[in-house]
């Protein structure tokens, strides 16, 4: 794929080393650097390419010739995420987003700015997606659906029909939401967890986890020679 714009991405940690793959491989970005805050500072290189502080940003990659993406995960609620990208559009940098060309995005999905939607993601028609959100791999999105600015959707989510999901929520693995759920803001959905109905702002919600696996047999077939 033709490299046609510039990118620098926020953070060194393995969600970075990932965005810098996808981006190098399936985007019309060239990454060209890496930024963390100052005191977060513990290398010079990543990737082969250079960390650079972020209060220094501009000295080492212009905005007029680089967008931005904040590569970190869900600290904070999102917030993290939310605060660089704000500090960054706020000194003239583009905000950058990733599609993968694996997922299915309907042709009327509005979405926001600076996402991040990995593959085999499924977001059928009507959808709106606000900004600053990520789909980790593997979610169903369902019609008409609102995922609400600063989300993070983990892996194997489903989110049903007419539901709408509060800004700066977090949805774990295999989470599910029923149809014309609404979540409130800041809510936190564990793994496994099912939500059966409206939520109110700030609600935390788990699924108590099962018994670990314990081992019934050494061999359940015999060898033969």
């Amino acid at each position: 794929m033709q490299k046609t714009r510039k990118l620098v991405i926020a953070g060194d940690s393995a969600f970075a080393e990932i965005a810098h793959e996808y981006f190098d491989a399936d985007s019309d970005y060239q990454v060209v650097g890496f930024t963390v805050e100052q005191q977060f500072l513990k290398r010079d290189t990543l990737a082969g390419l250079p960390v650079v502080p972020f209060e220094a940003l501009e000295q080492h990659f212009a905005p007029a010739d680089h967008a931005f993406h904040a590569a970190v995960t869900y600290t904070q609620l999102n917030r993290l995420r939310a605060r660089l990208t704000g500090q960054a559009k706020a000194r003239g940098y583009a905000l950058a987003s990733y599609v993968s060309s694996r997922a299915f995005v309907w042709r009327n999905v509005v979405l926001g700015e600076h996402c991040f939607i990995f593959e085999d993601n499924t977001v059928q028609p009507f959808v709106r997606i606000g900004d600053n959100v990520v789909l980790w791999s593997g979610n169903h999105i369902g019609h008409h659906s609102t995922i609400g600015d600063n989300c993070f959707v983990s892996s194997h989510v489903v989110v049903s029909g007419f539901c709408t999901v509060g800004s700066n929520s977090f949805l774990g693995v295999n989470a599910t939401l029923a149809n014309n759920v609404t979540l409130g803001r800041d809510n936190w959905v564990g793994p496994n967890t099912v939500v059966m109905k409206d939520t109110v702002d700030g609600a935390l919600f788990k699924t108590e986890q099962p018994e670990p696996a314990r081992v019934s047999a050494t061999r359940f077939f015999k060898v033969t020679a």
